[in-house]
């Protein structure tokens, strides 16, 4: 992203935003409500295009590629998904569907090697028993596991997620974080984007930090560098200390 800028009428979503991620990164995006995480991730996900500034993704620059070509080659997950999945679909379709880039399978054909393709995602993320369950019957931790299990699917080249440890329960949370932790450290998986507004969920093995306020970057580097109580502190504005035991985050007002 060179310069990006979203504007609806009067509102800047995002402004001035120059941001790289190269292919054996694992980002964090974190930020208050409001600050432009979920647009700036809608723009990887070529699902919406810049007012101003060039955004190339995948090598692609957008406006100037079939984004329906595009698609396809990127992992996106969001709470907005998980809403849209039909209830009675078992965990295997929700997986499975991703190749047809489709939600609730109808008269789409699939092979054996789709099968287990999707049994190597669930297993991946830890969910392989739940494979025949309904999608409706499962709890929100193995939803969320399905959903990142789906958009693994297609083997992508970029992995977006939105929040996926939103409403989880600290034991699903500390599920969650571990299976994306594994993720982080498989010198196979793709390029990775987490957006999150908590600092206690951000995995282990992940690289780099972009922080936002107000739709421009406060920071953005080596997670080492970037994520500081100084730097935290301007992105919420609030006196936030940062402490990290081991290899963990966490952070209180002061």
């Amino acid at each position: 992203m060179d310069g990006v800028g979203v504007r609806r009428g009067d509102t800047h979503l995002l402004a001035d935003l120059d941001w790289s991620v190269e292919l054996d990164e694992r980002w964090v995006v974190l930020g208050s409500n409001g600050a432009g995480k979920t647009t700036m991730l809608r723009l990887a996900a070529a699902e919406l295009h810049p007012s101003v500034g060039t955004v190339h993704v995948l090598g692609e620059r957008l406006g100037r590629t079939d984004v329906f070509e595009l698609r396809p080659r990127i992992g996106f997950t969001s709470t907005a998904l998980n809403g849209r999945v039909p209830g009675d679909e078992t965990a295997r379709d929700v997986v499975m569907s991703a190749g047809y880039a489709v939600v609730g399978r109808w008269r789409e054909s699939y092979e054996e090697m789709d099968v287990h393709r999707a049994h190597q995602m669930l297993d991946a993320l830890g969910v392989a028993h739940l494979a025949d369950r309904p999608f409706g019957t499962l709890s929100e931790g193995e939803r969320k596991r399905t959903l990142i299990a789906r958009s693994l699917m297609t083997d992508p080249e970029m992995l977006l997620l939105d929040e996926p440890a939103a409403g989880l329960d600290l034991g699903a949370r500390e599920d969650l974080v571990g299976q994306l932790s594994v993720l982080a450290g498989d010198p196979d998986a793709p390029a990775t984007v987490l957006v999150t507004h908590h600092v206690e969920e951000i995995p282990p093995g992940f690289t780099h930090a972009l922080l936002l306020r107000d739709g421009r970057a406060v920071a953005a580097g080596l997670i080492d560098d970037v994520l500081t109580s100084e730097s935290l502190s301007e992105t919420f504005g609030q006196d936030l200390l940062l402490e990290r035991s081991g290899d963990r985050y966490f952070a209180r007002r002061r």
